[in-house]
């Protein structure tokens, strides 16, 4: 079980520095979308046949059609990080899981004993096989909730626009005492760094 914790240790705390890089991704865009919700409302509203700007038709369509055009280059944007995320919960999801096929494989040889043995610095392997079921949980919950969100933004609904930076900090916001957002240690998911020291204090795994 060594063998398979310690790269699997190292691959969550290399998809956790990739998921916050892709989260703090999102925030720019979605700002400049709350920004263009304004200017397209007005650009609405404004009596063009009643100002000089009325000479010119297509104005009102013209300048639509750019402003509809901005906001869709934006959403690629955000749709570029949440491909980036969901390679994370990806990656996340499939370290973990091999690891705890091989747990299943070899549970029955490694004795309950061994499963449940703590050291003095360092968690059970029962520990560790949840904290990393735990990790995986964090990333497919939020991610679900991530991608729902950036699914249902619209130009119809400048209203939901102009509120977009507001709805995604309470996303955020929700899962930041969960298990990955709350636990670091020297830049690193303790999760991580304890399955770390079970690898160097639990030899007989």
């Amino acid at each position: 079980m060594a063998a398979a914790l310690g790269p699997c240790a190292a691959a969550v705390a290399r998809q956790d520095a990739a998921w916050r890089e892709a989260v703090a991704g999102c925030a720019p865009p979605l700002g400049s979308l709350a920004g263009l919700a304004p200017q397209m409302r007005a650009a609405k509203r404004l009596p063009w046949g009643l100002s000089p700007l009325g000479a010119f038709a297509d104005l009102p369509e013209r300048l639509w059609r750019k402003q509809r055009g901005a906001a869709e280059a934006l959403l690629e944007q955000l749709g570029s990080r949440r491909a980036e995320l969901r390679a994370v919960r990806d990656a996340v999801g499939a370290a973990v899981a091999a690891v705890l096929r091989l747990y299943e494989e070899r549970a029955a040889e490694l004795g309950l004993d061994v499963v449940l043995r703590r050291g003095p610095r360092c968690p059970s392997l029962a520990d560790a096989l949840e904290g990393l079921q735990d990790v995986e949980r964090h990333y497919r919950h939020l991610y679900l909730e991530i991608q729902l969100f950036l699914l249902r933004i619209s130009c119809e609904s400048l209203a939901d626009m102009e509120t977009l930076p507001q709805s995604w900090e309470k996303i955020l916001e929700r899962y930041k005492g969960d298990v990955v957002q709350d636990l670091s240690v020297c830049g690193q998911p303790a999760r991580a760094v304890q399955l770390s020291r079970l690898l160097t204090e639990n030899r007989r795994g």
